[in-house]
């Protein structure tokens, strides 16, 4: 007589279990409770609770009862170094912030020592606050990857090129050389993607946007640039170019795929086919452009015609945090505002310019952004239990209108545990606050 052999269940290395899952997918399932089983670096199950208990046994069991678990957010534009200015100059419109105030501190204080610093305050603020994957444009971009890679956190980052001299590179040349150098030392990274990034056309000419677009297609990378900021930008291409800024960058053969423009504020309706046409993503900074006085992106525009938008925080030097949680909620109500609709941008709609939406305008959209099976296991677990999350109807309306980052108790990044019940374990917490005090003296000594 033949006996039925009895069922193993298949054994993973971490199971997240009886939390209310908020996949993002393209259904926008929804699972209370669910559990989602990981293998290594990948989801292999996302389901009902019992379904997933059944199939897989975990080495690691995390218990996120009445808790959302979540894909880890997406900030799609910063600076991260730059927390090391957060508070330096406030109130002032954009150029002269970055003329009298960033550029100047950033002459006498930027040093690969200082990126590593600061960069790791970024990274324990990003983990802490539920970013998984952020992208950054800075100088000694290799310090902010070993940085990056050492915390655990995924990034989209780019060497900064700049048509003046910097304290990394003194010629466009030599940032351009420097670039290819950061490219052939991560490339093929499991958390670090190197990238090309071209400040913006009013601080490059056109021969250097032209081989940086060169560059980034020779070695098939992501390319970052500023777009359309501020109407002094507008003027400028307008007084130098005769065009607008996406038209002058069209016009010497800039755009391409890979492409990531942040801010993207002063684009008139003529141009977004261009940039649609390109495939180019667009970087969305709510709180840096309203806090700069920069203007509000025609963001709805850009969804209507199909463009790839996430969001971003921009450098907390300008912003003055790296919470993703806040850049939705106010995402969501600037355009309401400014629209006079408060339809909008809806929860939904921030919910996914924070995870898919940031996935997709990176061209990532098959590996990060929601919670499926064959994707990086990059999620986040989020207390619903503080009194203004209480009650709770909808677990998007509370994500984005009533959440902050400091309910994020669990982070995840390609499997590893970075934080678990608000404990960081990849960063020695009181060493990162220690170093960026002790540095923040030689900002005061530098800027008197």
């Amino acid at each position: 007589m033949l006996h039925a052999r009895a069922f193993q269940p298949t054994s993973v290395s971490l199971l997240i279990r009886d939390g209310l899952v908020v996949t993002m997918d393209t259904p926008r399932t929804v699972v209370n409770p669910g559990a989602v089983a990981v293998q290594g670096d990948r989801i292999v199950a996302v389901g009902p609770v019992d379904a997933i208990t059944r199939a897989y046994t975990a080495a690691d069991t995390i218990d996120a009862a009445d808790q959302v678990v979540m894909p880890g957010l997406i900030n799609t534009h910063t600076h991260a170094a730059m927390v090391l200015y957060r508070g330096l100059a406030d109130d002032l419109a954009l150029m002269e912030w970055l003329q009298k105030y960033i550029f100047p501190a950033e002459a006498r204080t930027v040093s690969a020592s200082m990126v590593e610093i600061g960069t790791r305050l970024a990274a324990l603020e990003m983990i802490r606050s539920g970013t998984t994957t952020f992208v950054d444009m800075y100088y000694f971009e290799e310090e902010a990857a070993k940085a990056a890679k050492s915390a655990g956190l995924r990034g989209v980052l780019g060497e900064t090129i700049i048509g003046f001299p910097v304290p990394d590179a003194k010629t466009p040349k030599e940032a351009l050389a420097r670039a290819e150098t950061f490219i052939k030392m991560f490339r093929g990274d499991p958390l670090i993607v190197p990238a090309v990034a071209p400040h913006a056309l009013y601080t490059n000419d056109a021969a250097t946007l032209q081989a940086a677009r060169a560059l980034a297609d020779r070695y098939q990378v992501p390319l970052l640039i500023h777009l359309a900021e501020t109407q002094d930008e507008v003027a400028i291409a307008r007084e130098k170019h005769r065009r607008s800024p996406v038209g002058y960058l069209d016009s010497i053969g800039f755009w391409g795929p890979r492409t990531l423009a942040a801010h993207a504020v002063h684009v008139p309706e003529a141009d977004i086919p261009v940039l649609k046409r390109h495939g180019i993503g667009i970087s969305h900074n709510p709180e840096s452009n309203m806090k700069l006085a920069s203007g509000t992106a025609p963001v709805p525009r850009y969804l209507q015609a199909g463009i790839a938008v996430g969001l971003g925080t921009d450098g907390a030097a300008s912003n003055n945090d790296l919470d993703m949680f806040e850049a939705m909620r106010q995402a969501a109500f600037l355009h309401k505002l400014a629209t006079g609709d408060p339809r909008v941008i809806s929860a939904p709609v921030a919910l996914e310019m924070a995870t898919m939406g940031g996935a997709r305008a990176l061209g990532m959209d098959r590996e990060i952004g929601s919670l499926e099976p064959g994707k990086r296991a990059d999620l986040i677990v989020v207390s619903m239990a503080s009194p203004r999350q209480t009650p709770m109807y909808d677990p998007v309306s509370h994500l984005v209108y009533a959440t902050r980052g400091d309910d994020v108790t669990t982070t995840i990044v390609n499997g590893r545990v970075l934080m678990r019940d608000r404990k960081v374990l990849s960063l020695n917490e009181r060493e990162v606050l220690n170093a960026a005090r002790a540095f923040a003296g030689k900002v005061k000594e530098a800027v008197r």
